[in-house]
């Protein structure tokens, strides 16, 4: 049997020998965030997440059977005392989400070992779904085993498992991993997102390879400011919180990526980190150690020369878009970084790719005949990429048909519409996750600071089938209609329900009627 005795050091720097002393014999059967789901034995873990967890605490407490609590709040002030003891052993850790990671993962391989997947972790604003299945791509088509883990879902990239979250809670990120090392896959290609580095989600996950996409505005709903948020993306490269982090692989066509590579090659520097190698990537800059130049674009793809620590390539990749290049080379930087032996195979490993589920997705159809693209981009910036991406290979006009989420950044709002007016020849404003807030509203804070001009361009149409419908009845078969925002779902939010929503189907759906 599991005792807490097991992982003594583990625990040595947070517990006083008091306490330690008083729980060290007591029997794990498991570890639980979850107050619903505890069962007798196992130990629930209860962060402080939200200004009234404490004043909840006591509730989760009381009737559990739990062996034991680790808890960010201690026992006196979820109101326990002397005389109203707690039913079973609170153990305090102010810091419990930067060590629980480490215990759940020891826990786990004390019950089972296993041998873990190596890690390679994505960061930014945009492009980490598709950069992840990207390198998750060109490894298991080079004969290793990986899985994936992010916005698209969970697993081998032919049986996905839908997911709440970007990245999960601690618990299951680690039960997850686990439970791939114990099937045989090899890598994980996972998404950070700046809430699970911000929590702690990914703590004592043993990333080798870390990737910086870029950074634009977006989560100002969580993040208190642009730096807040950016300094939270920049904890994914410090070796203080991911030890084991021996590749970092950064855009340094954005500003932020950067800076970022700057600082971090003046450590390198300063403190002779010899275990850690800086590789950048770019599309801009022939200094950066992967470099795309001579770059060809059409509709069945692109076509281009790239160079690498490991000598020059001539490519031809089958995604859509001048930003997918950039998503590209990040891809093969974090595929090298772990198989630099499989060089000499990206010509034929790239010519493979497919790109990922609603990310600058082409829909085939019957019926009406066009060019229909499903994207999720919603940042003003992830509109823009894909927006003068598609400008380049349109012979007619261009159509954009987005709107923006409810309960989400409403400063955004307005800058949406700006990017979509500003490069698209039709726009057509709709409804995207509207949730608790009323579409019109929604629709309304997007056109503040729109000129007349502007406006002649809009369509506004809240119901986001109608508005689908409107584009490709109107569009001629030389245009191109990108429908933006959602991309993978395959619901849409209302008033707290989520409906059956999938742009891919309503779009195939609304083409073989015209």
């Amino acid at each position: 049997m599991t005792r807490f005795a097991d992982f003594t050091e583990i625990f040595a720097p947070y517990v006083d020998a008091d306490t330690w002393q008083a729980i060290a014999d007591l029997p794990i059967s498991g570890i639980v965030s979850d107050s619903r789901a505890v069962k007798q034995g196992e130990v629930f873990t209860l962060l402080s997440v939200n200004p009234d967890t404490a004043q909840k605490a006591k509730s989760y407490i009381i009737g559990l059977n739990s062996v034991a609590v680790l808890s960010e709040i201690s026992a006196s002030d979820m109101g326990f005392d002397t005389a109203n003891p707690p039913p079973m052993p609170i153990v305090h850790i102010a810091d419990l989400r930067l060590m629980l990671g480490d215990f759940i993962q020891a826990y786990l391989q004390a019950v089972q070992t296993v041998s873990l997947p190596k890690i390679i972790a994505t960061t930014g604003t945009n492009g980490k779904t598709t950069i992840s299945q990207l390198t998750a791509q060109l490894i298991d088509n080079s004969g290793m085993a990986c899985a994936i883990m992010g916005t698209a879902g969970n697993g081998r990239l032919a049986s996905l498992v839908q997911s709440t979250h970007t990245t999960s809670e601690v618990g299951k990120v680690h039960e997850f991993l686990h439970r791939m090392g114990a099937d045989g896959v090899q890598v994980v290609s996972l998404e950070a997102s700046s809430h699970g580095l911000h929590q702690h989600r990914l703590q004592g996950v043993p990333v080798e390879v870390a990737i910086f996409s870029n950074l634009s505005r977006d989560h100002l709903d969580y993040h208190s400011d642009m730096d807040d948020y950016a300094s939270t993306k920049a904890m994914l490269f410090d070796k203080g919180y991911f030890k084991g982090l021996h590749h970092a692989i950064i855009n340094i066509d954005d500003e932020f990526g950067a800076r970022l590579a700057s600082g971090l090659q003046r450590r390198l520097t300063e403190y002779t980190l010899d275990d850690l190698t800086l590789w950048t990537y770019s599309t801009q800059n022939p200094h950066a150690n992967f470099f795309a130049d001579n770059i060809r674009p059409s509709l069945s793809g692109v076509d281009m020369d790239v160079s690498t620590p490991f000598g020059k390539l001539s490519l031809t990749s089958p995604l859509l878009g001048l930003f997918n290049v950039g998503n590209l080379l990040a891809s093969m930087a974090g595929f090298l970084a772990l198989y630099p032996m499989h060089f000499d195979k990206l010509p034929q490993l790239v010519a493979r790719l497919q790109g990922a589920r609603g990310r600058m997705q082409r829909v085939e159809t019957t019926g009406k005949q066009g060019c229909f693209i499903v994207d999720y981009a919603h940042t003003p910036d992830a509109l823009v990429q894909v927006l003068t991406g598609l400008k380049a290979h349109c012979t007619g006009d261009l159509w954009a048909v987005f709107g923006c989420g409810g309960d989400r950044d409403k400063g955004k709002r307005p800058l949406m519409a700006k990017a979509g007016v500003s490069l698209a020849d039709k726009v057509v404003l709709t409804a995207d996750n509207p949730r608790s807030e009323d579409p019109l509203m929604i629709l309304k804070d997007m056109q503040v600071g729109l000129s007349c001009e502007e406006h002649y361009k809009l369509i506004i149409e809240p119901d986001r089938r109608q508005a689908i419908t409107y584009a490709l009845t109107h569009a001629k078969p030389d245009d191109i209609v990108v429908i933006a925002g959602k991309g993978h779902e395959t619901y849409q939010e209302i008033k707290g329900v989520r409906h059956d929503f999938d742009d891919v189907m309503v779009i195939q759906d609304i083409a073989k009627n015209l």
